[in-house]
């Protein structure tokens, strides 16, 4: 592996060499759980989740950290308005996460630490903070004096403390010393849910959260801190502030941040109000096709999302199924666990296999380019095409490049499971359904419904019927993958 990684810090690719040889740590700012995860969330995980099983498959021990922040003004207020306790209102919703990371084949965390459960530990780092003079107590909440550790602001950020505006992103608050101090613990009001402190009861700030649970489980220094690129300010740089503040040491070596999920130019966010729900796309679309929307865009770069483009994204991961499939049938019955014996693969098929793993191998390395990565899954099924047309496809080269097809995609979380074999369709009923959908497809056409008009062309291509509109009417052709 010559993993290179875009480090935030330094704004260059880096190469990636872990703090402990063998061994990485690696933590991920985990979501606010007071609603469903939408689409933005599912980019974030989906990118850490290939980081994270690139770094595996490359012989590292990777311990990874995803926490839940179960403690929020968000929370609380959702709670108040369903007439339930914060904590179980975050809890179902932590339930619902795992549930949509599961469709989506995110692997869960090595540890997934929830902030309510480490209260304790945020009070001594705080208390702490504290005794080192880089945080003052008032009536009862604490703050972080941001003045006191202005050196160390802004490696993010890259603006100085003197150059940040006050109140830029930062509630201004009368009892704090600067409008730049955040809160590391604040005090209860009527009501809220709070713990008790040495300076009485509340609960702790966001910032700390992080902060705590990544020194808890990882220790001081770790390898690689992700997240939006919307954390980096404030949430990222006052980690940094208050962590290097309590250990004296360096806290993260690789700072890896995705871009945003876009609808119209503009971020998805529920803030914004213009996001959908993980839910509300997997009602529409598989998951797989999901996943690999949002993988064919490299993870720094913005990504448009439409029912357009994740149409597309079925129709290419359907390519790859359609190849997964038919070498599968090409390579015929092998128990599990047992390599049979099928003679040697040829030549040609050993250096397009050597070739496409390079290939796939570089564009990984260069910052987890997982674009790239995916045209050499492409680039398989146009091998396999070729040598299928030139006859040159015997059992031994199917298995091996199955093979090689389950292992890159493994990589990405792809996953191109073939449906059971149906059995053959009765043509004349097939006949009758496509037609009764082309009767709505037309009725859509004249109340200018294009979106459904569309949808119902897409959907057919997509299984193998090929629509054809012309000035004499629609005419549609069946493959023969579409007639099994």
């Amino acid at each position: 592996m010559r993993l290179r990684l875009f480090n935030t810090r330094s704004m260059e690719k880096e190469d990636f060499v872990p703090l402990e040889e063998g061994c990485v740590r690696m933590y991920v700012c985990g979501p606010t759980v007071y609603d469903n995860c939408h689409v933005g969330h599912a980019r974030s995980y989906v990118a850490f989740d290939v980081l994270r099983s690139y770094l595996s498959y490359n012989g590292l021990t990777v311990t990874y950290v995803q926490n839940f922040t179960d403690v929020d003004d968000k929370i609380i207020n959702r709670a108040r308005e369903r007439g339930i306790p914060p904590l179980v209102l975050s809890e179902q919703y932590i339930q619902e996460y795992f549930e949509d990371m599961g469709a989506l084949n995110v692997q869960r965390a090595t540890i997934h630490p929830k902030a309510s459960e480490t209260i304790p530990d945020m009070i001594n780092i705080i208390s702490s903070l504290i005794g080192k003079g880089y945080a003052y107590e008032v009536n009862g909440s604490v703050y972080f004096e941001v003045e006191k550790a202005k050196e160390r602001f802004g490696q993010l950020r890259h603006q100085s403390l003197d150059d940040m505006r006050d109140g830029a992103r930062i509630e201004v608050d009368e009892e704090k010393r600067s409008p730049k101090d955040f809160a590391l613990w604040k005090r209860a009001k009527e009501g809220e849910i709070s713990w008790d402190s040495p300076w009485g009861r509340g609960r702790p700030g966001w910032h700390i959260e992080c902060s705590t649970m990544s020194t808890k489980y990882l220790g001081d220094t770790i390898d690689i801190h992700g997240g939006g690129m919307d954390l980096v300010f404030p949430h990222h740089e006052s980690e940094i502030l208050q962590s290097e503040s309590y250990s004296g040491q360096q806290f993260v070596r690789y700072w890896v941040h995705n871009g945003f999920v876009q609808i119209d130019s503009e971020k998805m966010s529920k803030s914004l109000g213009n996001f959908f729900t993980i839910k509300d796309v997997l009602e529409r679309f598989e998951p797989m096709v999901l996943r690999f929307f949002l993988l064919y865009t490299h993870y720094r770069s913005p990504i448009d999302f439409s029912d357009q483009a994740l149409e597309e994204a079925g129709r290419a991961l359907e390519r790859l199924r359609s190849m997964y499939g038919y070498l599968k049938k090409a390579v015929g019955s092998v128990e599990e666990g047992v390599t049979p014996d099928l003679g040697e693969p040829s030549e040609k098929a050993v250096r397009a296999a050597f070739e496409i793993k390079k290939a796939f191998m570089e564009a990984m390395d260069d910052d987890l380019n997982t674009r790239v990565a995916i045209v050499q899954l492409f680039r398989l099924d146009d091998e396999v095409k070729a040598m299928r047309s030139e006859a040159d496809l015997d059992k031994a080269s199917a298995h091996m490049l199955m093979s090689l097809l389950e292992e890159l995609s493994g990589v990405l979380g792809l996953s191109f499971d073939v449906r059971e074999e149906a059995k053959e369709a009765d043509p004349d009923i097939l006949r009758s359904l496509i037609e009764l959908l082309l009767e709505v497809r037309n009725d859509a056409r004249k109340n200018k419904d294009w979106r459904t008009a569309d949808l119902i062309r897409d959907r057919l291509g997509s299984l193998g019927v090929r629509i054809e509109d012309t000035g004499e009417g629609t005419s549609f052709t069946i493959s023969k993958r579409a007639a099994k």
